[in-house]
């Protein structure tokens, strides 16, 4: 059975890092610092075996430098792309107000038809604006909004980041991720081969999906371009986000 309309998604990580600018620790008893998020310490544990992953010096020192929200988007309609507003607010367990993806219950229209009574994993979409400079250098011009994010942030390597890290953004709003945006053929309706360069290998052949992650929300706010990211790891052993 799967969880009842209009209830809430409400999960709490365990958290015993913080990084922000200069890799300051600040407490911040809010974020429920030292709570329990349960057996396997991350959102989609419940969901099957994770990958781990030690702690990632890249994306301890991307933490370093000052990351920032660049701009914030709804659309509430099903479509592509999303319009960027001067603020979104985002609600507890449920997504980002007024946007077709919020809901405790999958919104996307591929997992509706497969079971409508999935949790909504993917309430919120985040994609780093250094994607679109590397775009951009071959030969795609594209904008933040144009992939269907909801956030788009600058200075902190989203992709690097282990299922379950929290990012406080704004004063209060809090967005656990959950996942990596496994890309669609939609991006190549929007731009024709640009799926093709959303998507890389490493050395050993594995696939890297660098459409953005997905989140969340463990605690309301209202966002807007300028405001500061704190990102907050969960408890070891840490997990590798995989596709949700």
């Amino acid at each position: 059975m799967g969880p009842k309309v209009g209830a809430k998604i409400v999960l709490k990580s365990g958290l015993d890092t913080e990084l922000s600018a200069g890799l300051l620790p600040e407490p911040d008893a809010a974020l429920n610092v030292g709570a329990d998020l349960g057996a396997d310490r991350d959102p989609t544990a419940a969901s099957g075996a994770r990958s781990r992953i030690d702690t990632p010096p890249k994306m301890a020192a991307s933490c370093a430098r000052a990351a920032s929200v660049v701009a914030v988007h709804v659309n509430p309609q099903h479509g592509f792309s999303k319009d960027t507003a001067p603020s979104i607010k985002l609600l507890d367990g449920l997504g980002v107000e007024g946007d077709a993806h919020c809901g405790v219950t999958v919104k996307h229209r591929s997992r509706v038809a497969r079971d409508p009574f999935q949790p909504n994993l993917r309430q919120v979409h985040l994609i780093h604006a250094e994607l679109f400079d590397e775009l951009a250098s071959q030969g795609f011009d594209v904008l933040p909004g144009d992939l269907g994010e909801n956030i788009t942030t600058q200075g902190i390597d989203l992709l690097a980041l282990p299922a379950g890290t929290r990012l406080r953004l704004g004063k209060h709003a809090v967005v656990t991720l959950t996942g990596l945006r496994n890309p669609c053929v939609q991006i190549d309706r929007f731009k024709r081969g640009l799926m093709k360069a959303v998507l890389d290998h490493t050395p050993d052949g594995k696939l890297i999906r660098k459409a953005g992650v997905m989140g969340i929300v463990s605690a309301a706010g209202e966002i807007k371009a300028g405001d500061r990211i704190i990102v907050k790891l969960p408890k070891l052993p840490y997990r590798a986000m995989e596709p949700v």
